[in-house]
């Protein structure tokens, strides 16, 4: 009597994982069953934006539904994070966005409506978005060291531009001035166009800038280019070496930002895995992977598990340096 009880336990458990693997599989197939929506966080036109059209058009052909790209712009990046973190976890709400929104946010606002840890579930990393070092052609410095040199005889008299307090133009520029006791001024734009005019004008002496804004007034002569952020140079700017590789070993110069994937917390494994599939399927096209590396971008190989680990990696870095700066926002 017990070994038929214990019998029809094991089947009874037996048949219950079996119908619930099945139920997994159910629901990978059939999804998705309406268009998704793709949240940028970020007003339209921007290096986010341009990269989800992008990839949205990629996965729809995989996913059989349209990917409908809606930008919901504000709060650097919070309002759009936020309404997908409060979206139902049935994968068809998707926020593409930067590592402010998913990450570097939670240690620059002492009130932040979401937690990326507990209400969001990361889905891929895309890629990692290096930054070059420009400089006005006034500043003599052609290198790294140079510059750094040049920052810390002209105390108080340099001043540094971001497009956003916490951003890592600011960051960065906040850790060289306070390693070099340069003492600095931080000029906080609303976007990058600006900042980068101010800085050809001369009223700012560099910038961290993308290679999609800076590259043409490098070409032009309007600005230097001193050195690349992150340990890898830029496809499209192969003739400028990395500040790792000029000798500055800082993690401030070592980290780079990124773009990634997430989605609401409670997403079914196997939708995340679905969405992630369809993601690393448009990465590997030639003509995105053409257009992410004239972006600047460097595309990553990744998955929801790698994903996890690098930002698990990264997270106390980030944390470190907004410290340091002393940024907070409201």
């Amino acid at each position: 009597m017990i070994l038929n009880f214990l019998n029809r336990r094991a089947w009874l458990c037996a048949t219950t994982s079996a119908l619930l693997c099945v139920g997994i599989t159910a629901q990978a197939q059939t999804y998705p069953t309406k268009p998704i929506r793709m949240v940028v966080p970020f007003a339209p036109g921007g290096a986010t934006d341009v990269l989800a059209r992008v990839l949205g058009e990629k996965m729809a052909a995989g996913l059989g539904q349209p990917v409908i790209i809606d930008n919901k712009a504000g709060a650097a990046g919070i309002i759009g994070t936020d309404a997908v973190a409060k979206a139902p976890p049935d994968g068809h709400t998707i926020v593409l966005s930067l590592s402010n929104s998913l990450m570097t946010n939670e240690f620059l606002y002492t009130k932040l409506p979401y937690d990326t840890q507990r209400d969001l579930t990361l889905v891929y990393q895309i890629a990692t978005a290096p930054l070059v070092l420009v400089v006005h052609p006034s500043v003599p410095a052609r290198t790294g060291p140079e510059l750094l040199k040049y920052v810390s005889a002209n105390k108080g008299k340099l001043a540094y531009g971001s497009y956003g307090v916490g951003a890592y133009p600011h960051l960065a520029g906040a850790h060289m001035s306070l390693t070099q006791n340069a003492d600095m001024n931080h000029v906080a734009y609303k976007g990058e166009a600006p900042m980068m005019q101010d800085l050809i004008g001369g009223q700012i002496q560099m910038a961290f800038a993308s290679a999609l804004v800076a590259k043409p007034h490098i070409e032009a002569g309007k600005v230097k280019a001193i050195g690349v952020s992150g340990e890898r140079r830029m496809a499209t700017l192969p003739n400028v070496p990395t500040l790792f590789e000029q000798g500055l070993k800082d993690e401030a110069y070592r980290v780079t930002g990124w773009l990634a994937v997430a989605a609401p917390a409670g997403t079914p494994k196997a939708v995340v895995q679905r969405l992630a599939d369809e993601v690393r399927k448009a990465t590997q096209q030639p003509d995105v992977q053409q257009r992410v590396a004239t972006m600047g971008f460097e595309l990553k190989d990744s998955s929801p598990e790698a994903f996890a680990a690098a930002y698990k990696a990264e997270r106390p870095v980030w944390e470190r340096l907004i410290k340091q700066s002393g940024a907070k926002l409201e």
